[in-house]
Formats: structure tokens, sequence, C-alpha cells
């Protein structure tokens, strides 16, 4: 049997090549639901069961998941801490977070990215389609439901139109050129192999010089480096830079 809430002991994956998942919400109901819906599909394995914050940050570290299907409101610990919490605690490598709420508002889409989720989805978006945002984050995807995707755009567009001569942010500073150029491209949502080809160098070498430029600016994942990268105006949505 897989682990429930309460942190019951879950079997080891067991090299079976399946998405090990955590899923953390208050709501019984919601949690069995998700929970049996993994279950029951080819290549997906429900790791544990978490019904708030502070547990999801234990069962995180304890099973060590490959993705955790994280709620954001819930009573002890909210889920964007929750997610900050067990992506700079975790050893690499670390869990996808897949964000999952009825909440469609800017400010937990923001927050999440922030606290490094790799993906933001609706619960009334369905269960195929939960199905392959699991499989998407697992493989290294950022995903976002359509809706917040627009929105993000707009809000970062709008950003730019209020301050449309404003330099980039000091806190890319620190950065060198390299660091920069491999910011910028993962910004505009290339993967490591696009830039390696856009760049002419290796995907270890942009991997290398991602990860320096994540310590640097003390970021624990690639979603919050795009926001940083955003929020400094080395990208401006709309422009293709």
């Amino acid at each position: 049997m897989t682990g429930k809430a309460g942190g019951a002991q879950a079997p080891e994956a067991g090299g079976t090549g399946d998405i090990r998942v955590l899923v953390v919400d208050d709501q019984v109901l919601i949690r069995a639901g998700v929970a049996a819906l993994l279950r029951a599909a080819p290549g997906m394995e429900v790791v544990a069961e978490a019904s708030g914050g502070e547990e999801a940050v234990a069962l995180a570290a304890e099973h060590r998941p490959d993705v955790i299907l994280m709620d954001i409101r819930m009573p002890d610990l909210s889920g964007i801490t929750a997610t900050e919490r067990i992506l700079c605690d975790a050893q690499p490598p670390a869990p996808r977070v897949l964000v999952l709420t009825t909440f469609d508002l800017d400010e937990y889409v923001y927050a999440a990215l922030r606290a490094g989720a790799a993906g933001f989805l609706l619960k009334d978006a369905g269960p195929q389609r939960l199905l392959a945002a699991v499989t998407a984050v697992a493989g290294g995807d950022m995903l976002f439901a359509p809706s917040v995707t627009r929105r993000l755009v707009e809000a970062f567009t709008r950003r730019a139109e209020a301050s449309p001569s404003a330099p980039p942010g000091t806190a890319l500073d620190a950065l060198t050129s390299r660091e920069l150029e491999v910011m910028l491209h993962t910004a505009r949502g290339l993967s490591n192999a696009e830039i390696a080809a856009e760049l002419m160098i290796s995907e270890a070498t942009v991997k290398t010089h991602l990860n320096r430029a994540m310590a640097k600016l003390g970021l624990c994942s690639r979603a919050q480096a795009v926001v940083v990268a955003y929020e400094n105006g080395l990208v401006v949505p709309g422009t293709g830079n």
C-alpha cells in the first residue's frame, strides 16, 4: 500500500521507472480522488499523501518523490511556504512541484513561481490534463494553465509599459555575460539542449552557467530564474528578447 496522510511508510519505487508522486491537500475527498486517479494510471506511483504543509515537508524529505502535487490554502502551512522549504532543503534531484488549486489568482501564481513551482494547474482541468501535467513536469518542463500563462505575460507587459526605460535590475550585476545569456534564453522558454545549440556550447556547460547564476541570486529552481529575469528587465514580453 502507498503512504497515507499521517506518514505511513510507502514502498520504494524499486527501479520500475514510475513517476513517484506526493499528493498534498487538506481536503480529504479531493486528496483521495487525485491519489486514486494517479494510482490507476500506468507509470504513476503515489508514495504518500499529506493533509497539510508541515506534513508535506516531512514526507517530501522521507520519500523524495519526483513530483509533488501541492495545494495552496492549508491551515497549518501554506503550499507556497511548504514549496520553498522543500525545494531549498532538497538533495538533488529536487522534486518538481505542481501547484494544484481552485484559486486562479495572480498573488498565488507569482508566489508559486517565486517559491520554485514547476507548474500551476487548476483543479477543474480534468483527469487527463492532470496526468499529462504530472508527466510533463516530471520530464523537466514548466507547465501553466492557459489562463495563468496569459495573465502572467499581461502582468509582465504592464510592468514593462509602466517603466519602458528601466534598465535591468542590479540583482543581475553579479552575473557574467555568459550567465546572463543563459538566463535570457532560459526565460525565453528554451531547454538546456536548445540553449546549447543557440550558444554553441555543451548542455553540461549550459547547466553549469545556469546553476552558478542561480547560486549567485539565491534561487532554488529554473522557475525562479525565469521570474527574476522578467522582473529585472532581462526579458521584455512581446519583444522576443
